[in-house]
Parts: structure tokens; C-alpha cells; sequence
């Protein structure tokens, strides 16, 4: 990278990976500055660790020390729509500007990249293999999706080569890695208004696995087939439970909690009595690929390992318990997630049936986009027919203009479960008010619906207070 720029302005710095790269550079010496749409919780922790943020979208706002093509270097995120004034500007005015992906790849430049890539899964898979190399390897960096509850940051710096970086498919971002071990978790259709067909997205993903460089590693969730011819890389399987994966759980076993302990099987290996941190099968499977992607990179001792899984302790808006205690009898099980495609619905909800088989699950979606409604509204019909109780909110449109005749209402129309109905922000606290006490609720969603766990989860604990 140039040496003579030590300014770096991100345009859309609010979002998770680029709140990232933001914090890396700030800790690096760099002088950082950005814009996002809206304020929300991760630009205040921007803001107050010393970073400049403003949310118009005006030139007359970004600072005079960014002004300056030759000491700056601009990054931005393909959510910014491409006739943003100040993206615009810079351009013009002959500034570097750089996709966050490619400044991800840069970054990635001389060290042992550990990338998780797929539909769903791969942020909290990212987030373990993060962990399992700071516990049980004891070096590692990390660039992460989400805000780990470890680190309580999206951003790990730790000494050593490794980095465990999210490949993003959205935009084909993961385009810009070349990873020495990768994991693939799924490869569902998603982001087909990008990719146009499902065989489009398969292939992105085969070209990812193909820029895997010469002797490195290739993890892929037992049962994926891509179309990857490579006889220089390593190639192994893993899955939760099917023992003809080179990498799976055995001798499984729940608590009352949804805590699950376990031995993790390796090729020619096995670490016993592992018990994970957090709850839910979906992790257990998560945790099986996080540890054969550290295990790629070199070993480590099983009391490390061991340790390293019971300490994770989850990643926030993913199967993210907010109310959860035992000792309240009777009480309501609250629990968050980000789940945006209908496979991620469908195993999430399924986790929590296993779980709670015998409580009444409610769940409160909020579609994300229109194009992946449009697509998609058969398939989030059926998963959330998973629950006893299902409320949606209104489309979340992220980066896009409403299509005509897409609603929420398609996907209500194909849910089974007869309490079933369409509710507005506005009414969501009073809706979940009058809920009786004792069963399961869920909030799920990639879009601003997470503003509401805070106040749920406290009308939850108040409300609990009056059982048991």
C-alpha cells in the first residue's frame, strides 16, 4: 500500500465489515473519517473511540483532511448506491477508491488467510475459528461480520500470520481473497438479484475454492458439489453428525438449556467430552467446521481445543439468548437472530424446537429486501410454519427500491400456522405485551429489527418477574 497516504475515508463506514476496517486502521496510526445513512449502536462505538462519522450525504461535509488525493485513500461498500455525491466526488477527483473487499484482499497480502464462505453460517463460523486460534493456537487476527461477545468487537489483532476473514458472496466480494484454508458451509440460491440464477451462484462459489492457493486446505459441509478441479489443494468434508464426514460430532449429548457435549472426530484424531459455549445443534455443526479449518493451519493440544469451545461465547444476533434463566419458572425464553434466507430460518427454528419441544414458539420475522422476498416468499413460508405463532413486519429495503406487488403479505399467504398476521414497528412492544407468558419468542431478521432487543428483552424480564 502507499506509503505517503495516512488518511483513509469510508464511505458507508457503519456498516459490520466496514466498521472493521475502520477500527484496523485507526489502530494502525491512520487518520479515519466516514459517512453512513443513519446513526446507529456501531458508529457511536466509532465515534467514541476517536472516529469522525457524519450522516449526510454532502461533499461539504467530508473534512479538510480528507480532501487531499495524495494522502487518501477512500473505501466503500457496493451498498452505496453508485450516484452518491461524495463517492461521486472522490471519482472524479482522482482519489484511490477502493471496494471494501479489495482492501480485505490487500490486507490478507503475506499472511495465512483462514476464509469461511456460504449462504449462512459463516459469521458465526468466522467468529469460532477467530476464538479457537487466540485460545487454542494463541495468535490469530480477524476481520469478523459480526460483533463477537469474546472480543466485543467485529475486529481481532493478535500476533502470528493467521487472519480468519468472512468471504462474502454478496457482489462477489470473496472474489478478492486468494485464502490458504477455506471452509465452505452451504451454497444456497441467494443473491440472485446479483447472480441472476442459482448455477451462477454455484460457480462463484467454485471459483472462490479455486483461488485456494497451491497446497492449501478446502472444508466443505458434507453433501456440497462444486464444479472444482484441483488436485493441488487438500479437500475434506465435515457435518454435525454423519460419521462418513472426515470431520463430525459423536456421543452427542443435551442439557436442559440446549448445551451440548460431544466429541469432536478428526481424521485420525478425537478430542472428548467437548462441551460448547453456547447453545443449539446449528453451533454444534459450526463448531465442527471452525475447528477443522484451525486444525488445517497447524495443530493444537485437545485440553486447548476443549477449552477453546467451552469459552466461545456466541456472537450478538446470532442465536443470541437475551432471557434465559433457569430459575424462572414458567418464565419467556427470549432470543434474537439474524437470519435473513430461508435455509438459516429453517435451521435456526429447527435448533429451537429441539431445544424447547415442549413450549409454544413465537416468532417475529422481518423480511430483508424485496428482490430476496420476491424470490424466496415459498421457502420463508414453510420455515416459519415451524412455529406455533407467526408475526411479520413490513420489508426491510436495505438498498432497494419497492417492487411492485411485493409485500409481505407473499409470504404470510403460504404459512400454515394458523396464528399467523402482519404487525408494525409501531405495535411490536404492545404486541409482545400481551403475549402469555411461558413459551418461546423470537425476533429474526437482517434489518433494523435488532433495535428492538433491548426493549423486548427488558418488557420480557419484567413480565417474568411475575411467574415462577
Amino acid at each position: 500500500m502507499n506509503e505517503t497516504k495516512n488518511s483513509i475515508y469510508f464511505v458507508g463506514i457503519g456498516g459490520i465489515g466496514m466498521s472493521a476496517l475502520a477500527r484496523y486502521f485507526r489502530h494502525a496510526g491512520w487518520l479515519v473519517a466516514g459517512y453512513d445513512r443513519t446513526p446507529s449502536p456501531l458508529t457511536a462505538a466509532l465515534e467514541a473511540e476517536g472516529i469522525a462519522v457524519h450522516y449526510e450525504d454532502s461533499v461539504d461535509r467530508i473534512p479538510e483532511a480528507f480532501r487531499d488525493p495524495l494522502k487518501t485513500r477512500v473505501i466503500y461498500t457496493p451498498a452505496v448506491p453508485v450516484d452518491h455525491a461524495e463517492l461521486c466526488w472522490f471519482r472524479t477527483q482522482g482519489f484511490e477508491v477502493l471496494k471494501r473487499s479489495q482492501m480485505l484482499g490487500l490486507l490478507g497480502e503475506g499472511r495465512r488467510v483462514m476464509a469461511v464462505a456460504g449462504t449462512h453460517g459463516k459469521t458465526t463460523t468466522t467468529t469460532m475459528v477467530a476464538h479457537f486460534n487466540a485460545v487454542a493456537a494463541g495468535e490469530g487476527s480477524a476481520f469478523l461480520g459480526g460483533l463477537s461477545k469474546n472480543f466485543d468487537s467485529n475486529l481481532v489483532l493478535g500476533a502470528g500470520l493467521r487472519m480468519a476473514v468472512e468471504a462474502d458472496e454478496f457482489d462477489r466480494s470473496f472474489l478478492q481473497l486468494h485464502p490458504q484454508a477455506a471452509v465452505i458451509t452451504s451454497v444456497d440460491p441467494d443473491h440472485l438479484d446479483i447472480y441472476g440464477t442459482y448455477e451462477a451462484v454455484r460457480e462463484a462459489f467454485a471459483q472462490f475454492a479455486g483461488q485456494i492457493a497451491p497446497g492449501g486446505t478446502l472444508i466443505l459441509k458434507k453433501g456440497i458439489e462444486l464444479p472444482l478441479e484441483r488436485a493441488d489443494i487438500r479437500r475434506y468434508t465435515y457435518h454435525v453428525t454423519d460419521s462418513g464426514a472426515d470431520f463430525h460430532a459423536e456421543n452427542l449429548r443435551v442439557d436442559g438449556g440446549g448445551y451440548y457435549t460431544f466429541d469432536l472426530v478428526f481424521p485420525g484424531r478425537r478430542i472428548e467430552r467437548c462441551r460448547l459455549g453456547i447453545p443449539g445443534l446449528v453451533n454444534v455443526e459450526n463448531c465442527v467446521a471452525a475447528a477443522a479449518l484451525v486444525w488445517s493451519e497447524g495443530f493444537v493440544s485437545d485440553e486447548r481445543m476443549r477449552e477453546a469451545i467451552a469459552t466461545f461465547r456466541g456472537v450478538q444476533r446470532r442465536f443470541d439468548f437475551w432471557v434465559n434463566d433457569p430459575s424462572v419458572a414458567g418464565g419467556t425464553i427470549y432470543m434474537d437472530d439474524y437470519a435473513h434466507h430461508p435455509a438459516e430460518l429453517r435451521a435456526m427454528l429447527s435448533s429451537v424446537r429441539r431445544m424447547f419441544p415442549e413450549r409454544e414458539l413465537t416468532v417475529i420475522f422481518q423480511p430483508h429486501l424485496y428482490t430476496r422476498t420476491r424470490d424466496f416468499a415459498p421457502e420463508f413460508a414453510e420455515a416459519l410454519s415451524l412455529a406455533d405463532r407467526v408475526w411479520l413486519l413490513p420489508i426491510y429495503p436495505a438498498r432497494e427500491l419497492p417492487i411492485p406487488g411485493v409485500a409481505s403479505e407473499m409470504i404470510l399467504d403460504g404459512i400454515t400456522t394458523p396464528r399467523k398476521r402482519l404487525i408494525s414497528k409501531e405495535r411490536l412492544l404492545e404486541e409482545v405485551a400481551a403475549l402469555a407468558t411461558g413459551g418461546v419468542l423470537v425476533t429474526a431478521g437482517a434489518g433494523d429489527i435488532d433495535r428492538f432487543c433491548a426493549p423486548v428483552a427488558a418488557l420480557v424480564q419484567r413480565k417474568n418477574g411475575g411467574v415462577g
